[in-house]
């Protein structure tokens, strides 16, 4: 079987972990064993770089310092978990990718995204998703949903105007790679989204297989 990998893209609040859970059980029903993970994250040395990245305290964080964190933590990432996992046939479910990094360090920090993902041109190995799903949710929505589900992280205590500057990112980001970044409203019932992306899985699974 051949690996696919998927990453889950949007807004702080678009329900990316939500709908991650239901792709999971639906490519389980493919046969595929799946991985899930998140960015900055999923592995012991990236988690300790996301406590960095995210910690309220150190507000004094340069953007640079910031852009070369996640592109650590996302360079280790890759290494061990993500190439692995699809040259044995897996899949591969992650919260975020390196076109996070694009969007709120290249757009909303203004790095320039040509400088970010030149950042992570080491980092990510070659290794680019075979979809992007994003969730596109106007930002004071998304972050009303943070404020109600538990306390804000450094990059959620941002301001609302750079929120909206990180939605905005997103939808100029897809417009580039309207291949690969699949765009979904995500005000519609988790139902609704759900089936789409099971809908774009499908042609992807095909595609594959041709």
């Amino acid at each position: 079987m051949q690996g696919i990998f998927i990453s889950m893209e949007g807004p702080d609040g678009s329900g990316k972990s939500t709908q991650m859970e239901l792709l999971k059980t639906y490519l389980e029903t493919k046969g595929y064993e799946i991985i899930i993970t998140r960015e900055p994250g999923g592995t012991k040395i990236s988690e300790a770089i996301r406590e960095i990245i995210l910690n309220k305290e150190y507000s004094e964080m340069g953007y640079m310092t910031e852009a070369l964190l996640y592109a650590s933590a996302r360079a280790q990432l890759v290494s061990e978990v993500i190439k692995p996992a699809l040259d044995s046939g897996k899949a591969v479910i992650s919260d975020r990718f390196v076109d996070s990094s694009a969007v709120y360090q290249g757009m909303a920090r203004g790095l320039g995204v040509d400088n970010v993902y030149k950042i992570n041109e080491f980092a990510i190995q070659g290794v680019m998703p075979d979809l992007t799903i994003h969730l596109d949710l106007p930002a004071k929505l998304g972050i009303g949903r943070k404020n109600e589900q538990k306390e804000l992280d450094r990059m959620e205590l941002e301001t609302l105007d750079f929120h909206v500057k990180v939605a905005e990112g997103y939808r100029e980001l897809a417009g580039k790679s309207p291949d690969r970044i699949y765009t979904i409203d995500a005000t519609l019932s988790i139902e609704d989204i759900h089936k789409i992306i099971v809908d774009k899985i499908e042609e992807i699974l095909n595609n594959m297989q041709i």
